[in-house]
């Protein structure tokens, strides 16, 4: 399949992605000292949903659409607060038609003392990064495979932070290549926190992928998935995964109180669906 950021901004991925990104950051923030953030797949950082590749998916209509409006119970309105209020604060006129990417999202969250290092290998998105991010000192654009930041980039200077991983699956061996590079971070960095997102098509690549993460050994690694309908032939998407490493000891709770909110709200007739549990670890 082919996840380039811009044909899916908004969509139900997006939104538990983005979530999960929002309350790792709000955790880290919760001490005076610096981190850093390295998106290793940054895109574009800002995505029209009225554009040529949003528009023609319309994606964001049954994701993001559905949730920046409806009324939430507390508990949830409040853990999903920075989020929404990061995409509402793209779109002060109150009408829905930007979306920020995970490196948007992530400089809304950052401190004066922390820092992100943006990378996009794709040519035309990576000028547009760099466009978005101009004269941003707390902001590294880069032009590279972010795959190599496994290696170039680890640990950071801060000892504190978070990778995220969010690749376009446009090649086959993605989730093999997943679970390598996150065996090779961990190695430099095992301090970090590391999130991969995955898409949920075939369950025998998920199985196969979190077999791997386990011969990793790696001690703390917590999944996260949501689906928003069956399975299907031919396979499509229709669900999404977040494997995090070393999460905030909150994160748990936290995603057992909004995972069966954004199943009723995001699932297809009543067929949404959540799963949490533990690869490794506790």
């Amino acid at each position: 399949m082919n996840y380039r950021h811009a044909f899916h901004a908004g969509n139900f991925a997006d939104v538990v992605k983005h979530i999960v990104l929002t309350r790792i950051l709000a955790y880290l923030m919760r001490k005076d000292a610096a981190f850093r953030v390295i998106d290793t797949h940054a895109g574009i950082g800002l995505y029209d949903l009225l554009g040529n590749e949003a528009e023609r998916t319309g994606e964001w209509q049954a994701g993001i659409g559905r949730l920046i409006h409806v009324k939430l119970p507390a508990p949830v309105s409040d853990l999903l607060g920075p989020y929404l209020d990061i995409v509402q604060g793209q779109n002060p006129d109150g009408k829905l038609r930007f979306y920020p990417g995970s490196p948007m999202i992530t400089r809304h969250m950052l401190r004066p003392q922390d820092r992100l290092i943006a990378l996009e290998l794709h040519p035309s998105d990576a000028w547009a990064l760099r466009k978005n991010f101009a004269d941003d000192f707390q902001v590294r654009v880069t032009t590279l495979d972010g795959w190599a930041a496994m290696g170039t980039h680890l640990p950071p200077k801060e000892k504190r932070g978070l990778v995220l991983v969010d690749p376009p699956f446009e090649e086959k061996g993605e989730f093999t290549r997943m679970a390598q590079s996150l065996e090779k971070a961990y190695a430099r960095w095992p301090g970090g926190t590391y999130a991969y997102w995955y898409p949920i098509k075939e369950a025998r690549d998920v199985d196969t992928y979190v077999k791997a993460l386990k011969a990793t050994a790696i001690p703390k690694i917590l999944r996260i998935e949501l689906n928003i309908d069956n399975p299907s032939t031919p396979p499509r998407l229709h669900g999404t995964g977040m494997i995090v490493v070393n999460p905030p000891y909150v994160l748990e709770e936290e995603m057992r109180t909004v995972l069966p909110v954004l199943a009723d709200l995001l699932g297809r007739e009543k067929r949404g669906r959540w799963r949490l549990d533990w690869v490794a670890g506790e």
